[in-house]
């Protein structure tokens, strides 16, 4: 967030009060409608540039005031994006969140790990894409932030009954695309060290047994990063395709650093033999139809939604 001028105590003050109490909730709202923490960051900023201008003794209720605010610039967000995601090369996915980092500074509040998981989960994000903008809008106000109706319909300037109903189709596509799922921790554990076990020995067996018959690869590089331009189905296939690329000259100085990737068992990859470069990001989600097994791989390699991750310190990982 942008400093506020050092002579301006009352304006400092302001400013600290917005970070503390408001900033993070409205954060992770934006995270939610837009799929990028590179534009909820911004919309974030822009939300106080805009209530520095506004006179705090004419509003009854800042969070409200706030989270209202942030709904409609990522409306306005969703519009242009919209027309920009018509012209993105292969597939889309969300940036990446990465581990306490994310539950920190990208949750609502303090809620379970578990939850947290499931509302940043990428099938869940990609099941918010399909949303209309104002879908997505009510159905997260509702079901993710617990706002009642009659509140969701002030911030969207539209009917309780309205929003109940653009709510109500929300769910039932979410609910088409995505099921929620409880993962233990050992198993989340238990698929991450098969996956890489698999890949560090470049068994194509081995993956191929670890993922599920009607797994799922998505990779979204954007146009900037080689990567499958569609989604790859059946195990079989997608572990002969990874571990063709892991085999490759260029990918001999991959380091799997373990991480949780928006609250799924995954691993962040660089190059040891380019300086330690940040490739990509990996997440796993376990399968729902073949429990104990791999239902999706989700990776990341455009550079311009692994740019967050890039300053952020590397812990080393366990020989």
């Amino acid at each position: 967030m942008t400093e506020p001028r050092p002579c301006d105590p009352a304006l400092t003050a302001r400013a600290l009060r917005y970070d503390r109490d408001h900033a993070r909730g409205l954060r992770a709202l934006a995270y939610r409608m837009l799929g990028s923490r590179a534009e909820a960051e911004d919309i974030v900023q822009e939300g106080w540039l805009r209530w520095a201008e506004v006179d705090e003794s004419t509003v009854q209720h800042a969070g409200a005031y706030l989270s209202r605010l942030v709904t409609h610039l990522c409306l306005d967000k969703l519009d242009s994006a919209a027309a920009r995601r018509e012209h993105y090369v292969g597939v889309w996915l969300p940036e990446p969140l990465l581990d306490d980092e994310a539950v920190n500074d990208w949750s609502p509040g303090p809620e379970a790990q578990a939850e947290f998981a499931q509302d940043v989960s990428v099938a869940f994000m990609l099941a918010l894409e399909r949303l209309s903008p104002l879908e997505r809008a009510a159905f997260l106000l509702h079901e993710v932030f617990d706002l009642d109706f009659d509140e969701v319909g002030r911030r969207l300037e539209r009917s309780a009954a309205a929003c109940r109903q653009l709510a109500s189709r929300a769910r039932q596509h979410v609910k088409a695309d995505y099921a929620r799922r409880e993962v233990a921790q050992e198993e989340r554990q238990r698929l991450f060290d098969a996956f890489s076990h698999a890949v560090r020995s470049h068994d194509v067996t081995a993956l191929a047994h670890v993922l599920a018959d009607d797994a799922v690869m998505l990779s979204d590089g954007g146009g900037k990063a080689s990567a499958v331009p569609r989604p790859l189905h059946g195990g079989a296939l997608i572990a002969r395709t990874f571990i063709g690329f892991a085999s490759l000259p260029t990918s001999r100085g991959w380091r799997l650093q373990p991480a949780m990737v928006n609250g799924l068992p995954g691993c962040v990859v660089f190059d040891e033999h380019d300086g330690g470069r940040l490739l990509q990001t990996m997440a796993l989600a376990p399968s729902a139809s073949e429990p104990g097994r791999i239902g999706a791989i989700y990776i990341q390699r455009n550079p311009d939604k692994l740019q967050g991750l890039m300053a952020a310190p590397r812990r080393r990982s366990p020989p």
